[in-house]
């Protein structure tokens, strides 16, 4: 194994979100580890789930999205697994992408996004700053096991996980459980968010445990707003799917070149709706630059009243009915006569009377001619017209910045994966097995799973003694008889079914819990971490012992079985 090659192996079981940027196809490589893991497959005998395959997709969708708000949390603190610095990661990944270009891309090494997307510093956003401005964090994308062990760690009640892991267990479960087949589920990712398009029906938006329908999408609602954000104002960094990938600053893509079209052909269209009366309602609920021009308008005893849109809205909060649907006049009946305004200020619009241009013309948005007309109804006594109808046309129409397939060479991988939702696990992994050796995303996939009968040990033990800080800053103030009595009285139960799945040293520490063998991994891992030089760790008859300068550190009892027994550390 090269040492380009070790760099990628290893990064395929740490999963940060710095080496899925540098190394895509490890995104769905964290996908097929979760599909081959036995946890996934044991959601399909929780009667939440049952007959959920007869359902229509969406219910499928909302069926999954319940159980997966249910059951996990996002989190996103810099604790869970520590801190690293910008100059030690720019020099390890120098060999696959120019400092210069990854710091121009990537939140963690200065990007900061669209002005309208964080008006704050960046730094500030991620609590990074109390650290000087070259530390970042180590933000591990965790597999369904690490998720599910969240439950372990003071003050979580259920799973956790951050946004890739969550769009990477949502694509998991999607064929699973729900039977949706792979090639319908695209994962995209921003240099500060990822989430899924699932081509369904209109299409459907994944977005951390939000499932987003392309009426919700245009409903104006803060929440849809969020959701909204991304694809609003980042650029798509890359577009993961069973076929391969298209990564923006990569000359090369994976992914079949007609998925890919057709995917960017689907989301344009989910994100793209004609304007109507109640659009422009939907509009308004969610800029209130714009919506504090308008009132609106309504008979009480034959005479007309006026009411600021503002007040409208917050009359929603409370109510089930609408100012933008057919239920408008219900939610006006419900408010207090001397709410309204016998007179309408000259400098305000009323809505009442663009709706009715807009229903009456049917403006085309991407007519100037039927813009110009929409400019002029609308008037500039409130705000300048020309801006408002341009934050209308956005709302209406967002552009996502997708990969350009223009001048990429797309080679598809020489074997690509054929999964089918009608397969059983076990003709799942024989078949991503089979992959291997010719599939680079499939190679990988068994390390991101952790299995050691069918991957090396340099990888693992290259990642376990670089890249978790997190236990030797916890072991930092305590001797060494401190550390192996702490790690001794833990649960020996390892957080990874199988003989040789194997967790990380801080995956133990967090979760406080590990084979005999991660036990003593992570003892080596504090040792390192205080300066200890080579070491060995020997698994015999059922025992995990780590040797260092001619003496025995530590020795565990162990269950796990992995190929290699004797490990250079």
């Amino acid at each position: 194994m090269t040492q380009q090659e070790l760099e990628r192996c290893s990064s395929a079981i740490t999963l940060s979100d710095m080496e899925l940027f540098i190394f895509p196809e490890l995104m769905y490589s964290l996908v097929l580890a979760n599909i081959m893991s036995p946890r996934l497959w044991q959601w399909r005998d929780d009667p939440w789930f049952k007959g959920v395959r007869k359902m229509k997709p969406h219910r499928r969708l909302q069926r999954l999205k319940q159980y997966i708000m249910d059951h996990y949390v996002f989190n996103l603190d810099l604790e869970t697994w520590g801190l690293t610095d910008q100059k030690r990661e720019l020099a390890r990944f120098s060999g696959f992408m120019p400092p210069e270009v990854i710091a121009q891309s990537n939140a963690l090494f200065g990007y900061e996004g669209d002005a309208y997307y964080f008006d704050i510093d960046i730094r500030t956003h991620f609590g990074l700053d109390k650290y000087s401005s070259d530390v970042i964090p180590y933000w591990k994308t965790e597999t369904v096991e690490a998720m599910d062990a969240f439950r372990f760690r003071e003050g979580y009640a259920t799973g956790a996980g951050e946004c890739v892991s969550l769009a990477a267990l949502y694509a998991a479960a999607l064929f699973v459980v729900a039977g949706i087949p792979l090639e319908k589920v695209f994962l995209m990712a921003t240099p500060l968010h990822s989430q899924n398009f699932v081509d369904v029906e209109d299409g459907v938006l994944l977005n951390n445990r939000r499932l987003v329908t392309k009426a919700m999408w245009f409903n104006g609602t803060p929440i849809s707003g969020q959701a909204r954000r991304a694809l609003e104002n980042e650029r798509v960094s890359m577009v993961c799917h069973p076929t391969g990938y298209i990564h923006t600053l990569y000359p090369k893509a994976t992914i079949d070149r007609q998925a890919y079209g057709q995917f960017s052909a689907k989301l344009r269209a989910y994100l793209k709706t004609r304007l109507t009366p109640e659009i422009l309602g939907n509009f308004l609920r969610q800029n209130p630059r714009c919506r504090q021009c308008f009132v609106l308008r309504w008979p009480l005893h034959g005479t007309p009243r006026y009411l600021a849109l503002e007040q409208a809205f917050s009359f929603e909060q409370e109510s089930p009915y609408k100012v933008t649907d057919a239920t408008r006049g219900k939610l006006l009946e419900m408010i207090p006569l001397e709410t309204f305004a016998a007179s309408c200020c000259p400098c305000k619009i009323v809505l009442n009377d663009i709706e009715g241009f807009v229903r009456e013309r049917v403006i085309d948005l991407d007519d100037p001619e039927n813009l110009n007309a929409l400019k002029v109804k609308i008037g500039d006594a409130c705000m300048n017209a020309s801006d408002m109808v341009e934050l209308l046309v956005r709302f209406c129409h967002t552009e996502p910045r997708l990969p350009v397939a223009e001048g990429v060479a797309f080679e598809e991988e020489q074997h690509p994966l054929r999964l089918t939702a009608e397969m059983t696990r076990g003709e799942v992994i024989d078949q991503v097995e089979a992959a291997r050796g010719r599939n680079l995303t499939a190679e990988l996939a068994f390390y991101a799973w952790r299995d050691l009968t069918r991957t090396p040990c340099a990888p693992f033990v290259k990642a376990a003694l670089e890249r978790n800080p997190v236990s030797v800053a916890g072991a930092a103030g305590l001797t060494e008889e401190e550390v192996l009595r702490r790690v001794a009285a833990w649960p020996s139960e390892s957080i990874y079914d199988g003989a040789a799945r194997l967790a990380q040293p801080d995956e133990v520490w967090n979760f406080r819990r590990g084979d005999g063998l991660e036990k003593a991994l992570l003892v080596a891992n504090v040792a390192r971490g205080r300066g200890c030089g080579a070491m060995r760790l020997v698994l015999d008859a059922g025992t995990a012992t780590v040797y260092a300068d001619g003496r025995r550190v530590c020795a565990f009892p162990s269950a796990k079985t992995p190929a290699e027994t004797d490990w250079a550390l």
